[in-house]
């Protein structure tokens, strides 16, 4: 088998202790959050490893901090949530191929037809995974479920924040132009949403569910969160 991706789309720099110190002064350089009008989508990584479930690198190496099979498919399909609909029609425009990682934005805050997914999603202009190179690295799923959409978006991933850093990650992400779309670890991923201001919203649940298949939606208009959990639906295993 070969998972064999494109050199992956991440920003410069990611992972080395200089790297962490430009991050750092970045984030500490960033304005405060203004409360002005945000769209932030956090996704879990795709499927890891199990027993008798091995997880792959880029060169189809076996490795426990990679997506398995299904995760990689996973990973390839997700730029169909945000293929463009035409705003005459309303469907689904061509999808990228979920085979390949590397397929072929305004940035006002009016969002026409033709930039929404299929799902209704907006498409993002910022991509944010946890760091999986340097001292505080973590697992490589978070980057490798979000490569090939970065590829098919023309979008660097962000991977200048670890887990542990969901404060600090959360107030790039307000900053940052919008939509953003985070993926992380499950169990790290309600910091983020205490973090953004918004875990008091109706319907967030206090943990992210034992599924791959989500996107949680969390939209700030006037200042004020919504919330809305959105199914993937890319896989035939997803509810």
């Amino acid at each position: 088998m070969s998972l064999a991706l494109a050199t992956p789309l991440v920003a410069a720099g990611c992972g080395g202790s200089s790297n962490k110190q430009s991050a750092s002064a970045s984030t500490s350089g960033a304005p405060p959050d203004s409360g002005r009008d945000a769209t932030i989508m956090i996704i879990r990584h795709g499927e890891k490893p199990s027993s008798g479930d091995p997880g792959f690198d880029e060169t189809g190496k076996q490795d426990k901090k990679s997506l398995t099979r299904q995760g990689w498919e996973r990973s390839h399909a997700l730029p169909r949530l945000f293929a463009r609909t035409t705003s005459t029609a309303g469907s689904a425009g061509s999808a990228s191929s979920a085979g390949s990682a590397s397929s072929a934005g305004s940035t006002g805050s009016a969002r026409s037809a033709s930039t929404a997914g299929s799902a209704g999603l907006p498409r993002p202009l910022a991509l944010y995974a946890a760091a999986d190179q340097g001292p505080h690295a973590g697992a490589h799923r978070m980057r490798q479920t979000v490569t090939p959409l970065g590829a098919a978006l023309h979008v660097q991933v962000n991977t200048d924040f670890a887990e542990g850093e969901e404060k600090e990650l959360a107030a790039a992400a307000l900053a940052a132009a919008s939509p953003v779309l985070i993926c992380w670890e499950h169990s790290k991923i309600p910091a983020i949403v205490e973090a953004l201001g918004a875990a008091q919203v109706a319907g967030v649940p206090e943990e992210w569910p034992d599924r791959f298949d989500l996107v949680w939606v969390f939209t700030r208009r006037a200042g004020t969160w919504t919330f809305k959990p959105v199914p993937q639906h890319l896989l035939p295993s997803d509810a």
